[in-house]
């Protein structure tokens, strides 16, 4: 087996599949969930060692994490210990050297952030910023709740669609409202404490394959993580999935190290996240990250 070192101490097998990897590139297709085939290993290599050179923090703790977070158990377990390490990266100098680099930025405001209607015991929530391409934001993931909270105490419903209008299903955490939080531990509490990622898991525990997201267009970062917490993923044929957080000094916050890593195993998340590279539909099947395309 031959294992490449790369910056912030992450392991890459090249070889055979490695358990104890980070994970394994391969440029042969391959059904183990600790490979990821690529067209090139030695460029694939190069562009990782570049990339965690930049960001060597927010990828050490993306691999404590996904190494520390049981994906079998509790989910708010895993939850808690993802949002901690988040917080932790929240108050480190890569964060702070995106912010700086993003500069000042105005959150827009947009009414009716999510809508819900019941139709017979059916209740559909849809993300309603499409201008932003649903990008998510405090008010929205407040209106979220609210939307869930009726499939949670009214016993009548028993099937929640969760989708988006215009363009993206989520394109991930609005980025003009990173870093207005007073601070991390704020932070922390307001992830936890008013967690879609814990609603959905308990309605999917419910419901099962009943909870289901139907995702087109972006799904990245807190798009991808809550719609993987859902019984049942339906994805359109236009739709690309990726968790961009590392460029950003941090890591998924949505519950994506429990609910992504449910579904296609630790390594494949790692790669997700570490190389900043989306998947096509086609891939996020094979892998298990959606039950259906079409």
């Amino acid at each position: 087996m031959s294992v490449v070192e790369l910056p912030a101490g992450i392991f890459v097998s090249t070889e055979n599949a490695s358990e104890q990897a980070t994970f394994t590139l391969s440029e042969d297709p391959s059904d183990d969930r600790r490979v990821v085939t690529v067209p090139s290993v030695d460029a694939a290599l190069a562009e990782l060692h570049e990339r965690l050179k930049h960001w060597p923090q927010a990828a050490a703790v993306c691999d404590d994490v996904l190494r520390a977070v049981d994906p079998g158990g509790p989910t708010r377990a895993g939850v808690i210990t993802e949002s901690l390490a988040y917080s932790t990266l929240q108050s480190g100098q890569e964060f702070a050297r995106w912010l700086a680099e993003r500069g000042p930025a105005r959150m827009p405001e947009i009414p009716d952030p999510v809508v819900a209607e019941r139709d017979g015991n059916t209740l559909r929530i849809k993300f309603n910023r499409p201008s932003r391409h649903n990008a998510f934001s405090t008010d929205a993931r407040a209106a979220l709740l609210e939307a869930l909270d009726v499939a949670r105490y009214d016993t009548s419903v028993d099937e929640v669609v969760l989708s988006g209008n215009g363009p993206s299903f989520c394109s991930g955490g609005d980025l003009a409202e990173f870093g207005t939080l007073r601070d991390p531990a704020t932070a922390h509490l307001a992830r936890t404490r008013y967690s879609p990622a814990l609603v959905l898991d308990a309605l999917t525990a419910r419901f099962g394959p009943a909870c289901r997201a139907e995702v087109h267009g972006q799904v990245l970062g807190s798009g991808l993580e809550m719609a993987a917490f859902c019984g049942h993923v339906a994805a359109a044929p236009d739709s690309v999935f990726g968790l961009p957080e590392l460029s950003l000094g941090l890591i998924p916050g949505a519950g994506g190290t429990v609910s992504v890593t449910r579904r296609i195993g630790r390594w494949r998340t790692a790669y997700l996240v570490l190389s900043g590279h989306t998947i096509d539909p086609a891939t996020a099947l094979a892998w298990g990250l959606v039950d259906a395309v079409g």
